[in-house]
């Protein structure tokens, strides 16, 4: 294995959150008075203002409903006026926009607040006090993944995200449950996005392992790594044959999840991530242009890494295995050929026409090992898979396939709760002819439909397990700022899974 002398610097990390019964003139220490403006009852062209507004207003001799009609303010979610003000500590006035006060408004206007506030110390904000029930928690997801930000500069980053955020008007308990679990949401976000943001000259299979491990110390979860000599020996073929022309041999990463009561009748989910850690395409190699955002061709891994590091936050009542299957698609004398056919963990054999299409391979071994060896009560595979995908569904939202009417529910529902948004593909098999060969066992390169033909190249692995696939090729790069989205790799996923398994009854209406 090539070695490395390359280290992450540093990172910024997210705002802290605090609670308060007090309004934010009552909170000492804030840069930033944040206070919510919603659109006016019947009358489009007027606001009106929240919590705290007419305090702050007396206090700083100003008219704040006068200020929004000069700006022509509308209340539209994540509309921010900054106001400079002087004030004791007090710097900045933001009237932030609500709009209809759902949640996913609650979520944007957090993170519209939070850019908005980067490189102050501190923010005191009564706009939580407005929110209903779940909005506070999207409030706090959206101002931690609105303040993501990433380095790798000798002098430091750029700008940093505020420092904290005072929830102002707000503090009971049902509070402090939501704002733990938002933590949670918001902290495994930032940890994929993160992982999927390194560079690759850093991020080989073996370091993401030696990430996975370090996560399993923190989160009390039990870790097993294969390296290639184990996966060669237990018949990976797969991981082997797309990992086998890199100088950073491939891993195969497992974590293991028990919650606080287990019995032997507690159900086991396994969650597999595709952790192809740099995709060149291989022998069938991409474009220059399209090999751009390869270093974040793990991000299924990393959302599943991130994910099991959240599980005991949520308090997840189910077992869960979560394994990456890692390795760096490359090109040299061992790369895999078009033409060639490789057996994967179980025996099944797959014809490779095009090198390009590897992270099937991969996610076969890990789902064909699960299958045989776990046997799971259900089975999700989360991968960055085709650029179909984004044909389909364009760049807001992901694919999920699924074998099972009740765990399409669960994965659907969560993604409303979340703000990850999947929409249902169907599992056509008049198409099942594209992915026959005339050689082996299935063809990894059907062509035409291909997030379909792709799904049900899967769905062979699952055996009679219920089984969903999620691709989000789709969402996994936005291509500029927007609400929660920083530009760059988005970490989607752990926030969707997080919404399912850290649900009262995750498995109803799947396992009886």
């Amino acid at each position: 294995m090539a070695a490395t002398s390359q280290q992450l610097p540093d990172q910024v990390s997210p705002p802290q959150f605090a609670l308060s019964a007090a309004l934010p003139h009552q909170i000492g220490g804030a840069q930033i008075w944040a206070l919510p403006v919603v659109p006016a009852d019947g009358d489009d062209s007027s606001v009106a203002l929240g919590p705290g507004a007419a305090e702050a207003g007396e206090l700083l001799a100003l008219d704040l409903l006068a200020i929004l009609e000069a700006h022509r303010a509308t209340g539209r979610t994540g509309e921010v006026i900054t106001v400079p003000v002087v004030h004791d500590e007090v710097e900045l006035l933001m009237l932030v926009g609500v709009g209809d006060g759902s949640t996913t408004a609650f979520r944007r206007a957090g993170a519209s607040l939070a850019r908005a506030a980067k490189d102050r110390a501190s923010v005191a904000t009564s706009i939580t006090s407005i929110a209903p029930e779940g909005a506070l928690g999207a409030f706090v997801v959206g101002a931690m993944l609105g303040s993501f930000g990433f380095h790798w500069r000798s002098d430091g980053p750029t700008e940093r995200p505020v420092s904290r955020i005072v929830l102002a008007g707000t503090s009971d308990d049902a509070a402090d449950e939501e704002l733990a679990r938002a933590l949670a949401a918001g902290g495994a976000g930032w940890r994929s996005r993160l992982l999927a943001t390194v560079p690759a000259n850093l991020k080989t299979p073996a370091w993401l392992a030696e990430q996975a491990s370090e996560i399993a110390v923190a989160a009390g979860l039990e870790a097993t790594i294969w390296d290639e000599a184990r996966l060669a020996e237990d018949g990976f073929g797969g991981l082997l044959a797309v990992g086998g022309a890199s100088a950073s041999p491939p891993r195969l990463i497992r974590l293991d999840y028990a919650p606080r009561k287990v019995t032997r009748s507690t159900p086991t989910v396994v969650l597999v991530g595709k952790g192809i850690t740099f995709d060149s395409g291989g022998l069938d190699i991409k474009p220059a242009a399209s090999m751009l955002a390869m270093k974040r061709d793990m991000s299924g891994g990393s959302a599943v890494l991130a994910t099991m590091a959240a599980l005991r936050d949520v308090d997840c009542p189910v077992r869960v295995v979560g394994l990456v299957p890692a390795a760096e698609n490359a090109i040299g004398a061992s790369a895999m050929r078009p033409g060639d056919v490789i057996r994967h963990y179980g025996g099944r054999t797959s014809e490779v026409n095009n090198t390009d299409a590897e992270g099937r391979l991969v996610l076969a071994d890990a789902m064909a090992y699960a299958v045989a060896e776990l046997r799971p009560d259900v089975l999700v595979d989360i991968a960055t898979l085709t650029g179909a995908i984004k044909v389909a569904l364009g760049q807001g939202t992901a694919g999920v396939f699924a074998n099972h009417e009740g765990l399409a529910e669960r994965l659907t529902e969560a993604s409303v709760a979340s703000g990850e948004l999947v929409w249902r593909m169907p599992l056509v098999r008049d198409y099942e002819d594209r992915i026959e060969s005339k050689v082996a066992d299935g063809d990894n390169a059907a062509g035409g439909a291909g997030a379909i033909t792709a799904a049900l190249y899967l769905q062979h692995f699952a055996g009679d397990v219920p089984w969903a696939h999620i691709d989000f090729a789709s969402v996994a790069e936005a291509p500029a700022e927007r609400y929660e989205w920083t530009e760059g790799p988005t970490g989607f996923g752990p926030r969707l899974l997080l919404a399912w398994l850290g649900s009262h009854a995750p498995l109803e209406g799947i396992v009886e």
